[in-house]
């Protein structure tokens, strides 16, 4: 093959020409500072599309969490007691016009998760809650009062502007979710915001290895002239130009070079194989994984995948992240609606109805079956159940 770079070398000026300047050498210093991080903010718009939009293990483990947290069932119970066919049963089927409960509880969950925070807006009349709709955290702004509580919510729409006054009891139209950050009264801090940093490695590490296959899966590197007059500028210009054009790129991978001339080809970053980009990428995204309290066995992360490691690891998911969730936001919820209703409503997730922990569930059925000291309504009791659903009868003549 013949060389560019003999041809490149060997260049003579033609008629008419002038000899082009030769570059003059002088000793070189290279400085590498470390680089500013992906991401500018700790929480936010920005951070969620870097994260949920972009990140495959944020986006799974987001996923994850909220389908199965939205799909848990909930118990009512009014006074103590289970009942059927309750107004607030209804309400949460079918929230509004555009969503199911499900769809609902959904969007909740995934914006605690991204932002640390989320509104509920409940419409009512004279006859009690109608709808319930769930805001944009990035719309809605805390406005504290002169005694440092909320005394409104400002949502905004575009230019547009709202503020949706709290009062100081009865039944208030904005629930606020959020998980807890000890810096801040009004806001919560969300696990993404805490997973910032593998994000950024799991993110800088796939940039590099993009950058990588685009460049013909070559690390960069220097041709070393090692001869003792500099290249010219337009040797130097044509040199740069040829190798762009002749073996970088995808096309022209594994193509050969010849080097003539004195030339010599000195990588200048560490192989893959010496950084081991692809464990880095492992150890952010389970990194990521433990910032959400997803075990990294359920995202296909390389590790001890076998049955019953997963098994266990689907029940630790469950256990740890799921239910305290569900029951958190549940609570919040019974609590927000309780001045509409006479009687004590409480809601809680309904455990029997999880398979994941129906062996958690049947060992403690057994413990508290076998245990002769307790009543029937004390064993109702310790399995999470209220007193024993009233006769239809007798739910006709009263109100729930």
């Amino acid at each position: 093959m013949t060389s560019i770079l003999s041809r490149l070398l060997g260049a003579k000026p033609g008629p008419g020409m002038h000899a082009p300047e030769r570059k003059t050498g002088f000793p070189m210093l290279a400085f590498h500072h470390p680089g500013r991080g992906l991401f500018g903010e700790a929480s936010g718009v920005a951070l969620v599309r870097a994260g949920f939009h972009r990140n495959p293990v944020v986006h799974r483990c987001v996923r994850l969490i909220a389908e199965a947290a939205a799909n848990v069932p909930l118990a009512l119970t009014v006074d103590g007691a289970e009942v059927a066919d309750h107004a607030l049963e209804r309400l949460l089927e079918r929230p509004n016009p555009r969503e199911s409960g499900i769809a609902l509880l959904d969007g909740v969950f995934t914006q605690l998760l991204l932002f640390g925070n989320a509104y509920l807006h409940l419409i009512s009349d004279e006859e009690g809650p109608r709808e319930i709709h769930a805001l944009r955290p990035d719309r809605v702004r805390v406005v504290p009062g002169a005694d440092g509580w909320p005394r409104g919510y400002e949502y905004s729409l575009g230019p547009a502007r709202s503020l949706i006054a709290v009062e100081p009891d009865g039944l208030q139209p904005i629930l606020h979710l959020r998980l807890a950050d000890p810096l801040d009264d009004h806001q919560g801090y969300a696990p993404l915001s805490a997973a910032q940093v593998p994000l950024e490695m799991h993110e800088a590490a796939s940039r590099w290895n993009k950058a990588l296959l685009d460049n013909s899966a070559r690390p960069s590197g220097a041709l070393v002239y090692a001869s003792p007059e500099n290249l010219t500028d337009l040797q130097f210009d044509r040199l740069k130009a040829e190798l762009e054009q002749a073996f970088s790129g995808q096309s022209n991978a594994g193509r050969p070079i010849l080097l003539e001339g004195g030339l010599d080809w000195k990588p200048l970053a560490l192989t893959p194989k010496d950084m081991d980009f692809q464990e880095a990428r492992n150890g952010a995204a389970r990194e990521i994984a433990l910032a959400f309290g997803v075990p990294p066995l359920l995202l296909g992360l390389p590790g001890d995948n076998t049955y019953s490691n997963y098994a266990e690891a689907n029940r630790a998911f469950w256990r740890q992240t799921i239910v305290p969730l569900v029951r958190r936001v549940s609570g919040a919820m019974a609590q927000w609606l309780q001045p509409a209703y006479a009687a004590r409503i409480t809601l809680l997730p309904d455990l029997d109805q999880i398979e994941a922990i129906a062996e958690d569930r049947t060992a403690l059925w057994k413990r508290v079956s076998e245990a002769s000291f307790l009543t029937d309504e004390e064993k109702r009791g310790a399995l999470g159940y209220g007193t024993a659903a009233k006769p239809r009868s007798a739910r006709r003549n009263g109100r729930p």
